[in-house]
């Protein structure tokens, strides 16, 4: 029975070093430090495997099965060095990682192909922006225009550059991990030159993003999968169109998008969100609420509850809507009102505008936006530019000390996140602002204090002269 089990172990042994694989390296300007190696899953990084060299700087790292994907190698300055974890024996030698052109890749395949085309890729694109360039001397300018030889020899050679380009990608194996990383790279390497100077592949370029599968596990261990994202809606941003039309093309990838993910929940709750936050920061605040509302009405899949919330806001306080109103209680700072009737809700205000922001004192961001609304008071003001400050703080003296100062309207019932009016408004961030009118429709859910500065300047300051 012993002998069995013994066997068994012994199995199990072989299985598991079967299913490992190895990373050695000898870099002699990093002995006795601590070496990472590095994977990616999705928007993040995890640790696969640490060691400490020794004192030749030679180390001996391993990854399995699930790491498959790109990862990268660091030392304690940081710099990485990135790899293809794709099954096979890696052996490198070199000085450091901080300079990449001293180190050479001893063993491993796609860890070769990949370095060569990390190489050479980036000369032939600085090429063809040189060779861009004269062509268009050689098509416009008179003193060179009527020069054909020439002209013709520059689209030969661009033509010359993309092809060896395209058949250096065409000779992967297609079962190798590379054969699919190194046109996905390219195209998101690509995409400001594009943009800049090859204006006629701007098409194409955003087509190959709408057919990529973001449900494809190669894609969520890239390392590239925010690179794509940011990349496929800059291009359609920067593409020269107008600003109609950029929303348009936005919401096509957007339905695009949604589609190919209802398969995998889970990515789909993450890429939407990381997208959703990605058109907010931007200020494209069509683009975001179309995703908000397209998920929302979306019945064959799952939004996380808090991403939900957050999407739910869109739908009750987009633009356009009549925000709820709310009485003032518990504690209230009204500066101007002590000598007339201090409000009693947000309705008795007879401003045309008003401006109601949701913070804290505790909120990293909210002591500078409060700030910076308490500098624009007085010129606001003249436009009829109300503000009220509704304060998420629980302690009554935090409250008092932190809003006290301000010469606007605040008010606090302590109530935090339960608030009625926070979840009246579905505040989920702070700051949170609206700029409503006379009437408490939303005019604008501005993200910065600044955003909301530049449209009073322009419809009121200058709608004024």
């Amino acid at each position: 029975m012993r002998k069995i089990f013994n066997i068994i172990i012994l199995l199990l042994v072989c299985a598991f070093a079967h299913s490992q694989h190895t990373i050695t390296g000898t870099f002699s300007g990093i002995a006795n430090q601590q070496i990472k190696l590095v994977g990616f899953s999705g928007f993040d990084t995890y640790a696969i495997d640490s060691v400490k060299t020794n004192e030749k700087g030679v180390f001996n790292l391993s990854y399995s099965k699930k790491d498959y994907g790109i990862g990268y190698l660091s030392a304690q300055d940081n710099k990485p060095f990135f790899i293809v974890l794709s099954g096979e024996t890696i052996k490198l030698k070199g000085e450091t990682f901080v300079m990449p052109e001293t180190i050479g890749i001893i063993e491993g395949k796609e860890n070769q192909l990949f370095e060569q085309y990390a190489s050479e890729h980036p000369r032939r694109e600085q090429a063809l922006s040189a060779w861009d360039y004269l062509e268009k001397i050689y098509k416009k300018d008179t003193l060179f225009a009527v020069q054909e030889v020439p002209k013709q020899a520059i689209v030969k050679e661009k033509q010359r550059i993309k092809a060896e380009d395209s058949l250096f990608l065409a000779s992967l194996a297609p079962e190798t991990y590379v054969s699919w990383y190194l046109p996905v790279r390219k195209l998101v390497s690509s995409v400001s030159t594009i943009a800049q100077y090859r204006t006629e592949e701007i098409p194409a370029a955003i087509a190959s993003f709408r057919n990529m599968d973001y449900t494809d596990n190669r894609l969520y261990k890239s390392g590239l999968l925010r690179d794509v994202i940011e990349s496929h809606f800059w291009l359609i941003e920067n593409s020269g169109r107008s600003l109609d039309s950029v929303y348009i093309e936005m919401n096509k990838s957007i339905d695009i998008l949604v589609e190919n993910l209802l398969s995998d929940e889970q990515k789909l709750n993450e890429i939407s969100e990381y997208l959703f936050k990605l058109l907010e920061k931007r200020s494209l605040f069509k683009a975001s609420e179309y995703l908000a509302l397209k998920l929302l009405n979306e019945k064959s899949c799952t939004i996380n509850n808090d991403f939900a919330a957050q999407l739910e806001s869109y739908r009750a306080m987009k633009k356009g809507n009549i925000a709820p109103d709310f009485e003032f209680n518990k504690e209230v700072f009204a500066p101007g009102y002590e000598a007339v009737k201090i409000p009693k809700k947000l309705s008795d205000l007879e401003s045309n505008y008003t401006v109601v922001i949701f913070g804290s004192s505790w909120c990293p961001q909210c002591p500078q936006e409060l700030s910076q609304i308490a500098g624009f008071y007085k010129k606001w003001k003249k436009y009829d530019v109300e503000v009220v400050f509704v304060s998420l703080d629980e302690n009554e003296k935090i409250f008092k000390s932190f809003a006290g100062v301000f010469p606007f309207i605040s008010l606090c019932d302590y109530g935090k996140w339960e608030s009625p009016v926070v979840k009246e408004y579905h505040v989920f961030a702070t700051p949170t602002i609206y700029l409503l009118n006379s009437k408490r429709e939303i005019l604008l859910r501005p993200n910065s204090v600044s955003q909301l500065d530049s449209w009073v300047d322009w419809y009121l300051v200058q709608g004024n002269k």
